[in-house]
């Protein structure tokens, strides 16, 4: 199987990063900000550099569209994997035109209130994942997994 793993820096790639027993014997690859740090972190991956900033930001969201296009076609992966934030949204909306499963991971920082991307990428997602039972509230065919990190 392989893998498609989408997150913006910081939090949400750290979220994936922990999920390194499940990613470590698969055929992957990335697509995250081009930042010092997480150039570092995933030097030895195969990662698409996505446009940021993405939150509301008309333009890059356009262009994300048309790398996510580009990406996917390219790739061919079985699964996205993303835990947030915005670049997840084209991503996942190609996905789903293209018959491509996805898996979304909320944040476990936000127990009451759903992210934006959450939201936005609920309705295309196979398989929704949230950390706190709270998060169900938002998200009702969600799968609690608990905590990752």
């Amino acid at each position: 199987m392989k893998a498609l793993y989408i997150a913006s820096a910081g939090g949400h790639l750290a979220h994936l990063l922990a999920l390194g027993k499940l990613w470590k014997n698969q055929e992957r690859t990335w697509a995250t900000f081009k930042l010092p740090e997480v150039q570092a972190a995933l030097a030895d991956e195969d990662v698409d550099w996505v446009y940021f900033p993405t939150t509301r930001n008309i333009p890059n969201a356009i262009r994300n569209f048309k790398l996510a296009i580009k990406v996917l076609r390219r790739e061919k992966p079985d699964v996205i994997i993303s835990s947030g934030a915005g670049v997840a949204v084209p991503f996942f909306a190609v996905a789903k035109a293209l018959g491509i499963k996805t898996v979304f991971i909320e944040c476990y920082d936000r127990i009451t209130m759903p992210t934006m991307s959450g939201r936005l990428c609920y309705p295309m997602t196979d398989l929704f994942v949230v950390q706190w039972e709270e998060q169900q509230k938002a998200f009702p065919e969600s799968v609690n997994i608990g905590p990752i990190m």
